[in-house]
């Protein structure tokens, strides 16, 4: 997780996510820095907007509110099991793809294992 807080850090105060200023920010924290993790992160937030994903993140809780009635019960327990579904898929999909690549797992999903 202070891969990910050293990159809020640095887009709150309006600096540039590169491997240097995360891995200068890390390293202020006293944290043994993995170069590996520092540039898969980097890689993995080059064409995210942090503050779009920060507000969708804040409102996704609110969305599925108290007030819902017993229909859309019905209905998100329907779209709990295509999620399901395709979580599998893209498990099984994932699965393949490291046995193919060779790279031993690294990769976004290790970087905070």
């Amino acid at each position: 997780m202070e891969y990910v807080y050293a990159a809020l850090i640095l887009n709150e105060t309006d600096e540039e996510i590169n491997e240097d200023n995360i891995t200068g920010v890390l390293d202020a924290a006293g944290v043994d820095v993995e170069e590996s993790r520092v540039k898969a992160l980097v890689a993995a937030l080059e064409d995210v907007d942090i503050e779009e994903a920060i507000d969708t993140a804040a409102a996704a809780p609110a969305a599925g509110g108290a007030a819902a009635g017993g229909a859309s019960e019905a209905a998100d327990a329907d779209d709990e099991a295509d999620a399901d579904e395709a979580d599998e898929a893209e498990e099984e999909a994932d699965a393949d793809d490291e046995e193919d690549d060779g790279d031993g797992g690294e990769g976004l999903g290790e970087l905070f294992g």
